[in-house]
């Protein structure tokens, strides 16, 4: 098979394909053992699914009802792309008695459309409106993987993850925002072997760039020097660079426009105290406060309510980092990181990003073994004492600069075993500082929070 995303060549046999998928299946759920013919991008999904210790005879859990659906979608970004969407593959879903699904970036399914006796079959399953199926709660699927993974993908029959899935057939290609290259979610074509054929994934991916063109046609002035830029790298206090609008934000503000630019569907006020407080005493009442206040700093234009959302597209500066790291553009996204995100700030949302940006950044710096650009971090104010980079740089470098690399090496190995950490305390000082931890169940809903302590150190402010 050329296509490693298609789950079947055209003149692969389905009948005897889903036997061989099966008997993988029930080794790896039994044993924890890959086997042919498991395609690798299914393998590797199948080991998330695994960590994230998901039930093979589980379903997904349906989160939102019908009074909290409505107003979700009818703000979501892809709701104006819909018209779209059902126009292409609306009557396709219907006459194959298939079902066409979107879903927004956490896999929960805001629209499911098509063939009545298909939706009631699906709805068996939990394959709902409302119902989450992201990777880490329903396993190997379509569009959760192809959110996961950020591509097109095609799962069938016993690829899925849960044995209650295994009848289905399912295509899935993500959808970005036009702008920002932000995943918004994803659109689903669903259902029997008939999909099984390279027909299908070539369909949703040309229905997603359809809806994607619409987006963009959509929100013109954006794309024409409209656009809103965030910059909260290696500076306490966010800049806000709105047309020629320069506005400095108080930390608190900035850790709000942080929180909602990485979440363009919005967030209620729940969800939003239990991203930006480490105190689960805070009142409701304070947040309000704070975001009335915002909202006039930035007018009613920018800042909507119900749920809180930014009104455009943000263009943010750690958001750069992750879509060049995502393609493989090392030293571009080290181009862009100015330091760590607001590094100051014990909000567990900021916290959690600030760590995730520069764990990713500084793996990929020492997996690409580049001298110049392991140097570049090591030699910055947030990598000066992060003994993995020194290490790697040392062992990349050429040998007539190494003695003075493994002296540093040295130094830094005893003076962090002398702070407690041993040989295995090798990221940077200010992350080793912060550090995270999980705190018990909250009584707001949304479960559990993530608390953690702030930045020990400052990186510099980086203009504004």
């Amino acid at each position: 098979m050329t296509d490693p995303w298609v789950a079947l060549a055209a003149d692969t046999d389905p009948g005897e394909r889903m036997g061989a998928l099966r008997r993988a299946h029930e080794v790896f759920t039994s044993a924890g053992r890959l086997e042919r013919p498991v395609r690798t991008v299914v393998g590797e999904s199948w080991l998330r699914s695994a960590r994230a210790r998901v039930s093979p005879d589980g379903a997904p859990v349906v989160e939102f009802g019908a009074d909290e659906l409505g107003p979700y979608r009818e703000a979501h970004p892809l709701a104006r792309a819909m018209p779209v969407i059902r126009e292409l593959m609306g009557a396709y879903a219907t006459d194959g008695e298939h079902l066409l699904a979107v879903c927004d970036a956490h896999g929960r399914l805001l629209w499911v459309e098509g063939h009545a006796a298909a939706r009631r079959r699906a709805g068996a399953m939990n394959f709902v409106e409302g119902a989450r199926w992201a990777e880490s709660v329903a396993g190997t699927n379509a569009p959760g993987t192809a959110i996961a993974v950020d591509r097109p993908v095609q799962v069938f029959a016993a690829e899925h993850f849960l044995r209650p899935v295994q009848q289905w057939t399912c295509a899935a290609a993500p959808l970005h925002d036009p702008h920002t290259g932000r995943v918004l979610g994803a659109v689903d074509i669903t259902g029997g072997d008939r999909l099984a054929h390279p027909h299908s994934l070539a369909f949703v991916q040309a229905v997603a760039r359809a809806a994607e063109s619409q987006l963009a046609l959509l929100a013109p002035a954006v794309a024409n020097g409209g656009s809103v830029r965030l910059s909260a790298l290696g500076r306490d206090e966010a800049l806000l660079v709105a047309g020629d609008r320069r506005i400095r934000l108080s930390r608190r503000h900035s850790e709000i426009l942080v929180a909602l630019a990485r979440r363009p569907e919005g967030l209620s006020g729940d969800e939003l105290l239990i991203e930006l407080y480490e105190d689960e005493s805070v009142p409701p009442v304070t947040l309000r406060a704070e975001l009335s206040r915002l909202r006039r700093l930035l007018g009613p234009e920018l800042l909507h309510s119900r749920p809180y959302r930014l009104g455009v597209p943000v263009d943010a500066d750690f958001d750069t980092v992750a879509r060049r790291l995502g393609s493989g553009a090392v030293a571009a996204a080290l181009g862009a990181y100015a330091g760590p995100l607001l590094p100051g700030s014990r909000a567990p949302a900021v916290v959690r990003l600030r760590h995730r940006i520069a764990d990713e950044l500084r793996a990929a710096l020492i997996a690409r073994g580049d001298p110049g650009l392991l140097a570049d971090w090591a030699y910055s104010p947030w990598g000066e004492d992060d003994l993995a980079v020194w290490r790697a740089l040392a062992g990349a470098a050429p040998a007539e600069r190494r003695a003075a690399l493994l002296e540093r090496v040295r130094g830094l190995d005893a003076e962090q075993g002398a702070e407690g950490g041993g040989r295995g305390a090798v990221g940077p000082a200010w992350a080793r500082r912060a550090g995270t931890g999980q705190r018990g169940g909250s009584g707001r809903k949304g479960g559990h929070r993530t608390g953690a302590a702030g930045a020990g150190g400052r990186a510099p402010d980086r203009g504004g």
